[in-house]
Parts: C-alpha cells; structure tokens; sequence
C-alpha cells in the first residue's frame, strides 16, 4: 500500500470513527459503567465485529449482503431489536454502588463486555456497505489484495482503538460526578435514548445510503 494513499486511508478511518454511532454510544455506556479498563473488553469486541465486517467484504459478502434485498434486511432488523435490547437493558439498569459496579464479579462480566461488542458492529449492514462504498478507493487491484487489506485492516483497528478509547474514557471520568442514584438513573436513560436512536437510524437505512 503506498504512503499516500495510506496517509488517505488514515483519515478516511479517523472519521469514519469519530462519527457518532452504535459502536460510540455502547463505548460510551459501557466506559460510565464499569470504567476506562474494562470498557477496553467492550471495546475489543467492537474491533472483532469490524474485522468480521472487513473480512465479509474481502470474501465478497459484503457485495451480495448489499445486493440482496432479503440478507440485508434480516441483518438491518437483527441488530435494530439488538440496539432496543440495549436500550431497555439501559433503561431499567438500577443505580449502585459505583465502586462495586467496578469490581470483575459485578454484573457485566468480561466475555459479557466482549460479546456485546461484536453484535453491536456485526448487526450493522450499514458499515458493510460503507466498506464497500470506501474500499475501493484505497485498494489497487492490480497490486496483492492480502497485504493490502491486511494494512486496512490494522490501521481501522489502531484508529478505532483509539477513538473508541477516548468515548470509553471521557464517560468514565463522569463516574466521579455520578454519585447519588437520581444522577446514576439520568445518565443510564440519557444513553438508553441514544441506543434507542440508533435504532431509529439504523431502522431507516436503505440499501446504497451509506455510499
């Protein structure tokens, strides 16, 4: 992959992490939750589900995922009752003890985090299709695929690391703000509207929108 069209995809992959999402707002509650450390296993699932969403398009599934009427539907409305799941787990989430919240046998385990993770950015169609639309723009077909999609693959990880991290991290400084329950039960719905809007958005999306 050439330094400049690496220097490109760069930028390509610092937006397209920034952009507000599903994958921003489970890194965000899951960071007000159980803090910075933990949120990490949340956000490693969403890394996981990305790269499954980047080896589907190497393979070509993406392609036939955004053709086909019927597989794109089914994976659109999976992950939107998957974001109304989250939204009313959220919502009737209880306030506690925020130090207890933060220990490893609180509710919430690792391999809970993990898992979330991946659904969170597997039952998005919509990033296939952004993949899609965006690929092509920085791989030379001419050249070796695999080593090309490899650097792609590696650098949406380190980017999306990062950017994930610092929603993670900028809603676990708010641990220290959210000491009685009346401010716990605020922020849990305030980011149950927001998985629940994803929803919505998700629900909207039409073959071709992301493009």
């Amino acid at each position: 992959m050439q330094w400049e069209l690496w220097l490109a995809f760069v930028g390509a992959a610092i937006a397209i992490s920034v952009s507000p999402g599903a994958g921003a707002i489970q890194s965000m509650a899951t960071g007000l939750t159980y803090g910075l450390r933990r949120g990490y296993w949340s956000i490693t699932g969403l890394e996981i589900g990305l790269m499954m969403q980047l080896a589907a398009v190497a393979v070509g599934l993406g392609a036939a995922v955004a053709q086909s009427v019927i597989a794109f539907t089914v994976i659109k409305w999976i992950g939107v009752v998957y974001l109304v799941y989250l939204a009313v787990r959220q919502w009737r989430a209880h306030p506690l003890d925020l130090g207890e919240q933060l220990k490893p046998e609180a509710s919430g385990g690792r391999l809970a985090l993990l898992v979330r993770g991946i659904l969170v950015n597997v039952t998005n169609p919509k990033g296939l299709v952004f993949l899609l639309a965006v690929l092509p723009q920085f791989v030379v077909p001419t050249a070796p695929l695999l080593p090309q999609y490899l650097a792609i693959g590696a650098t949406m990880v380190v980017v999306d690391l990062v950017v994930m991290g610092a929603y993670t991290g900028l809603a676990a400084r708010l641990l220290g703000w959210l000491r009685t329950p009346r401010q716990q039960t605020a922020m849990n719905r305030t980011f149950s509207g927001l998985f629940a809007a994803a929803a919505v958005v998700l629900s909207l999306v039409r073959r071709g929108a992301a493009a």
